[in-house]
């Protein structure tokens, strides 16, 4: 999974809502669901584990601490700083050093590990400069507490920058861009993805399924039920009529509509691996069966043409321009070495 050495299977779990207390759609005991959900993902071939420093407060990382005693090196584990482990501390926050080294501390400790195999910026921190986050990232790998660096949530330029910084400086370089992606949010198409595959970042896709809307719950007969994220009235009609060719294909493939869109975000591009958020284990069981769903180029295009996505300036001007600018023999030339 990772552009570097490391292996990491496409099974890729995120722990945010496991370990959540006081939501009624989940069990009595948040460890056994970490627990079930852990085991399940390693049986069927999974070997990443992403997590935060921030995540149901801390409880995240503990419950993972926990359960991968003894067996820590099975897996390619995974957290990320930024966000505030205190709120009335401006320094508890942020991509600075300070917070830096405080937060892989005490992420470290709650996970009962020496290291982490990748340590993500969990998003852009505009007041550091990211010479100093760069500089203090390759300083925890030289350590030995982080294999590999990642960022989410981030723009193009600043990552470019940022790599391109490591590359001059002989400093660790980001080796993956974790970023929302599916067939409702396509926004990384524009920028990000194509960025990623130059520099050889793997592209993490959180909220694969659009945020539960393209599972198939609100297009099916008599509705989503109780307990959902979204209220069906909240859902727009363009993510709805989405939701319904997510749907249609699946009918025609047999498969379930939540393994069509994570398998759609597969095959848009080799670096792209959808990170799994199921809520429970039959959900989980049901997302890892979209390793199995092979779309048709018909099916792709159906599913695109449902969105209507616009690649917006420059991609579509220079694309509508280059014939002129280039001339009609431009279109033999092919881009071969």
């Amino acid at each position: 999974m990772l552009a570097e050495g490391r292996r990491g299977d496409p099974r890729a779990a995120g722990h945010r809502r496991q370990g959540e207390r006081g939501r009624a759609f989940l069990v009595d005991d948040p460890q056994r669901e970490v627990d079930d959900h852990v085991r399940r993902q390693a049986d069927a071939g999974g070997n990443v584990v992403d997590t935060a420093i921030n995540y149901r407060g801390g409880a995240s990382e503990e419950y993972l601490g926990e359960l991968l005693t003894g067996r820590r090196e099975r897996f390619v584990l995974a957290s990320k700083y930024t966000v505030t482990r205190d709120g009335a501390d401006p320094n508890a926050a942020g991509n600075h050093r300070k917070n830096l080294t405080g937060s892989l501390e005490t992420s470290l400790r709650r996970l009962r590990t020496d290291h982490l195999d990748v340590y993500w910026v969990h998003l852009w921190d505009r007041h550091t400069p990211i010479e100093e986050t760069m500089r203090a990232l390759d300083d925890a790998v030289t350590a030995g507490k982080v294999l590999y660096i990642g960022i989410s949530d981030a723009p193009a330029w600043v990552v470019s920058r940022a790599n391109t910084l490591a590359e001059w400086r002989g400093w660790t370089p980001f080796a993956g861009l974790q970023v929302p992606y599916s067939l409702l949010n396509r926004d990384i198409e524009r920028e990000l993805l194509p960025m990623a595959e130059a520099f050889g970042l793997t592209v993490a896709a959180w909220s694969p399924l659009g945020g539960g809307v393209l599972s198939g719950k609100y297009t099916r007969p008599g509705g989503p039920g109780s307990g959902t994220r979204h209220a069906p009235d909240s859902i727009s009609e363009h993510d709805l009529s989405v939701a319904r060719a997510v749907q249609q294909v699946a009918g025609d493939l047999g498969v379930t509509a939540s393994q069509v869109a994570l398998a759609w975000t597969r095959v848009r591009s080799r670096a792209v691996h959808p990170i799994i958020g199921a809520r429970n284990l039959d959900q989980l069981t049901d997302d890892l069966g979209a390793l199995e769903v092979t779309l048709s180029p018909e099916a792709v295009a159906r599913l695109e043409d449902a969105t209507a996505f616009p690649a917006g300036f420059p991609a579509d001007f220079i694309a509508q321009t280059s014939p002129w600018v280039f001339g009609e023999v431009s279109q033999r030339v092919d881009g071969r070495y």
